[in-house]
């Protein structure tokens, strides 16, 4: 990863660790779905963010997040270099190959720094 990427997507996770040791669990979930759309090109990113969506799944009670975030925790590791359904929050309630849109700031990162853009 782009150091330049990581850092963005690390300064989400940060945010989102935060959010989580608050018990301020939807704003831990909107921070971990942007450091989803950055990291989901790259394994062991990709697979951290669904850890971290299910940690705040099993906080909250929510037997959909918990459910649906095993499976993309295994998938993560096992296709994020193969292929991703860009933009995808990550969230359970989504569908897992469902491509979304990307908020502007995140998309000029991608653009610069994302593993398609380096020649």
């Amino acid at each position: 990863m782009h150091p330049e990427l990581r850092r963005a997507y690390d300064a989400e996770m940060m945010a989102a660790a935060m959010h989580y040791d608050s018990g301020k669990f939807q704003e831990a979930f909107s921070h971990l779905e942007r450091a989803h759309i950055l990291g989901q090109s790259f394994s062991i990113a990709h697979a951290r963010t669904h850890w971290w969506m299910l940690k705040v799944g099993l906080k909250k009670g929510d037997i959909v997040e918990i459910a649906g975030q095993i499976p993309r925790i295994l998938g993560a590791l096992f296709f994020s270099r193969i292929w991703v359904p860009i933009g995808n929050t990550g969230r359970a309630r989504v569908p897992p190959f469902k491509p979304m849109p990307i908020p502007h700031e995140l998309q000029v990162l991608l653009d610069r720094y994302s593993r398609k853009s380096i020649k």
